[in-house]
């Protein structure tokens, strides 16, 4: 039998007690976020990494448990261009956007919804009988409209790439209703017959929108929104939907879209959007459970300046 010096039992004391600490803080955040629906967009290193993948689906699980009801939108760029290249179909991008022919549709649509989404509904369900994929095309959750991009101000054909413009989401509500966790593909239908690839983070903001949902998640792969990016690497915590406005003509290109959901989702009514850093392992609890948070949280204008004291 091994003895226990007394310096052993208080260390493991602290333990505890930090453990228990911890919980207590969390107290006003899950009063607050409990029955309240919650957007995740999920991807970038996040979804590619083992073990990231894996806290994730603990984070996730984590927020069910507390009593949130969380709903994950999810791309799969990486996924879907070693896909094509597979399938030797050249990935082409104009203005940021996928050139998506009919052939590289069909592989976005097979990868997206029977890869990655299963995937993530598998990580989840190790935990208990929760996620349920679907498609934006299932119940006509995502009605798109073929979106052009722009190269020096005309607007260029580029495929099956489409822009969301009705949300239906009584689907999701009955899964949210039932306890599951709703795993989301950006993939929508057209009322012209076609299927669309729309990009997961304007979807995730509209799904937010449509939901009244009391938070949009949008993981990345930085800390967050740079004031300065490069000459600094200081991030901005939070700002108001009129600030992000003005900075956005400015900001590198794969932060556009992030920020433009964000955007789009606060003037929408959403009351918070953040863009976390999804290389931290549990970023999703650090944000949601803690006074400090992390990443870039945006505010609505006037009010972003009166919400300073409500926390993340």
């Amino acid at each position: 039998m091994t003895a226990t010096t007394g310096a052993e039992t208080s260390g493991a004391r602290a333990g505890v007690m930090a453990k228990a600490e911890t919980l207590i803080k969390a107290l006003p955040w899950l009063e607050r976020f409990s029955g309240r629906t919650v957007v995740i967009k999920y991807g970038g290193h996040a979804m590619t990494d083992a073990g990231l993948r894996h806290s994730f689906a603990e984070d996730v699980v984590f927020l069910r448990y507390a009593g949130l009801r969380p709903v994950i939108v999810h791309g799969g760029g990486p996924q879907i261009n070693s896909a094509l290249a597979r399938n030797g179909i050249e990935s082409t991008f104009t203005a940021g956007l996928r050139v998506t022919t009919p052939e590289a549709m069909e592989v976005v649509r097979m990868v997206l919804t029977g890869q990655v989404q299963r995937d993530v509904v598998g990580l989840i369900n190790r935990h208990g009988p929760f996620a349920v994929g679907m498609s934006g095309e299932d119940a006509n959750l995502f009605t798109a409209e073929r979106k052009r991009a722009v190269v020096d101000g005309e607007p260029v054909d580029i495929g099956q790439v489409g822009e969301i413009v009705e949300v239906e989401v009584g689907a999701v509500r009955a899964l949210l209703d039932d306890g599951r966790i709703p795993v989301v593909s950006s993939v929508a239908r057209g009322d012209d017959g076609e299927v669309y690839n729309v990009n997961a983070d304007t979807a995730a903001a509209a799904l937010a929108v449509a939901l009244d949902a009391a938070k949009l998640v949008v993981l990345t792969d930085v800390e967050g929104l740079y004031a300065d990016w490069p000459a600094s690497d200081e991030v901005i915590d939070r700002l108001t939907a009129d600030e992000l406005a003005a900075l956005l003509p400015d900001l590198s290109a794969g932060m556009v879209p992030k920020m433009e959901a964000c955007l789009a989702a606060v003037r929408g009514g959403v009351p918070r959007a953040h863009v976390l850093d999804g290389r931290v392992p549990h970023a999703l609890l650090l944000e949601i459970f803690t006074d400090e948070g992390i990443g870039t949280m945006v505010l609505p204008s006037p009010a972003g300046a009166d919400s300073h004291e409500e926390g993340p």
